[in-house]
């Protein structure tokens, strides 16, 4: 059973900061900016033996310019909905604010458990400050300084009083991950919150809506796993922004740290250099990978549309062939279910484990079919293959000139070890040693 512990406020109290602080981690984007956080990021806590998780939120705010001020207003409200212990995050520098005040009001409708944090009490003088808080009624006030960690002790002593049992240390770490990647505006959002029914992250047709990598625990074709939607990835001369670099940075992170890889291509603009650049570090990071053209509702077609298309991607990312392609609209809802399917397929794929024996008698026949060329006069005998433990299918290939295998050769036995076996959307590694 997880506890949950929302951090809620308005925009540029260091929401963020306490975060990162109580989590340990980086996880979520520091700015002076306002706004930066718009999603609900979530991380794991822990404190005196029991766990918990943190949900991070954008800042509440009401009738400003910002496009995502609705969007952020709702996502604060399903997370409170889920929190057992409310952290509602005060600035004692700034004091007491009409906003501050009809925040309060909204917290007071859901009867939850609400802990005050006067924060930015980086001095004495600025934690004295923080009793005009009481003035809300919303109970007692926790002055802490959120950038250096002062404070947040007797903050976390009080909120783990409140937790109903010892929660779970890190709840879903077991778990597959599956990153949802891609260029900006591709539809990654919107795939996400189709799967989920519901809106988990903030959609518009502004690039660069997403910032933080967000994830959420999954359940389909009875498996459950973790989807994370990231930041859409740019090359480095379009990233203007700091925010936008560390959004980027995050996506990448989040990229090595998935299993599998849904690359998301828009089917109006084809498959462009970056989207190339995208599934080529997911390759050279041993993940799985499943192509999700996504708009294809958009284009105009006839029976080889897709077939032409498919050759066009193959064609770009030679050698890479081996991941699954699958045409879909997140708008008319067409083959997205199939996306996740093919994403579950790919990471049992990509954790198979193939007998000793079984690759011996299927592969060394091929060899004796299809002998490696000679070097310099040499001829190179294959003698013994096996599996070894990695991160994906990895193969040893014992032989008497291991360094005499071009290749060439080498991309003809991979080709065989997929003919033979079900390793589609899996990159799978061949070595060779000398027997």
């Amino acid at each position: 059973m997880s506890n949950i512990v929302a951090i809620v406020g308005r925009p540029n109290v260091g929401k963020s900061t306490l975060f990162n602080r109580l989590t340990q981690t980086r996880t979520a984007i520091m700015d002076n900016t306002s706004g930066v956080t718009r999603d609900r990021i979530y991380g794991q806590g822990e404190w005196g033996n029991k766990f918990f998780t943190l949900i991070d939120t954008g800042g509440y705010v009401v009738g400003s310019e910002d496009t995502f001020e609705d969007a952020i207003r709702k996502q604060v409200a399903i997370a409170i909905e889920e929190a057992d212990v409310v952290l509602f995050v005060l600035d004692c520098m700034v004091g007491l604010t009409d906003l501050d005040e009809e925040f309060a009001l909204v917290l007071r409708r859901y009867k939850k458990k609400v802990l005050i944090v006067g924060n930015k009490a980086d001095e004495p003088a600025q934690g004295f400050n923080a009793s005009e808080f009481y003035s809300l009624g919303l109970g007692e006030v926790f002055p802490l300084s959120a950038i250096n960690g002062s404070g947040t002790g007797e903050l976390l002593d009080e909120v783990v009083n409140h937790l109903a049992n010892d929660g779970t240390e890190d709840p879903y770490g077991h778990l597959p991950k599956i990153a949802i990647i891609g260029r900006p505006n591709a539809g990654k959002s919107s795939l996400l919150n189709v799967l989920v029914g519901k809106e988990r992250s903030i959609v518009t047709d502004i690039a660069g809506t997403t910032r933080d990598a967000i994830d959420t625990v999954y359940n389909a074709y009875g498996k459950e796993f973790v989807l994370t939607d990231t930041a859409g990835i740019r090359r480095k001369s379009r990233v203007h922004e700091d925010l936008e670099f560390y959004s980027v940075m995050r996506s990448v992170r989040a990229l090595e740290n998935s299993d599998v890889c849904i690359v998301v291509l828009d089917a109006t603009r084809g498959i462009e250099a970056q989207d190339v650049s995208i599934i080529a570090l997911a390759h050279r990071k041993g993940k799985g990978i499943v192509i999700m053209v996504n708009k294809w509702d958009l284009v105009q077609k006839d029976t080889n549309t897709a077939k032409v298309f498919s050759e066009k991607i193959l064609e770009k990312l030679a050698p890479i062939d081996y991941a699954p392609i699958i045409y879909t609209s997140v708008l008319e809802k067409q083959r997205i279910f199939q996306v996740i399917e093919k994403a579950i397929e790919v990471y049992e794929n990509r954790q198979r484990k193939i007998p000793t024996s079984a690759v011996n008698q299927k592969i060394l026949p091929e060899i004796d079919h299809h002998k490696p060329p000679t070097t310099k006069g040499k001829y190179v005998k294959i003698k013994y293959i096996t599996q070894i433990p990695a991160t994906c299918p990895t193969f040893v290939f014992f032989c008497n000139l291991p360094q005499y295998v071009p290749e060439s050769y080498q991309r003809y036995l991979e080709n065989k070890m997929r003919d033979h076996f079900t390793l589609e959307g899996t990159p799978i590694q061949l070595f060779f040693r000398k027997k």
